[in-house]
């Protein structure tokens, strides 16, 4: 099980640095010809969610594996799952009904690493 853990952990990191890079990165306009939700937020807000979705990336494999303060793995994941629920809240209310099953997949994914890496598989 630890295996299958890493792995989408792993995985799961890979997903929201590069989400998270791209909110980060590029201006509200460009993100704005594929994501209709960013109408909703100001600049510094789709930022603040870039930058989260890197920490949350980082937190979920840094620390398990330099094995300094492997607690905020779970903590990043449980972090991202909340990330992934609230976006889900945002597509459900502009009716982009597509987004929640995407939304759903990635935090299911990382409540389930939050749940195992807080009990039976923690570090």
């Amino acid at each position: 099980m630890n295996i299958v853990l890493w792995i989408i952990a792993i995985v799961l990191a890979v997903a929201f640095a590069a989400a998270g890079f791209m909110k980060a990165t590029a201006p509200k306009e460009k993100l704005a010809e594929n994501m209709d939700w960013v109408e909703d937020f100001s600049e510094r807000t789709i930022k603040l969610i870039g930058v989260l979705e890197i920490l949350g990336a980082i937190g979920l494999v840094l620390p398990a594996a330099l094995d300094i303060a492997p607690v905020l793995t779970p903590l990043a994941a449980t972090g991202l799952a909340v990330l992934m629920a609230l976006a889900a809240v945002t597509h459900a209310r502009r009716k982009e009904y597509p987004m929640i099953g995407v939304n759903v997949v990635l935090g299911g994914l990382a409540l389930f690493v939050a749940i195992m890496r807080f009990g039976s598989q923690s570090f």
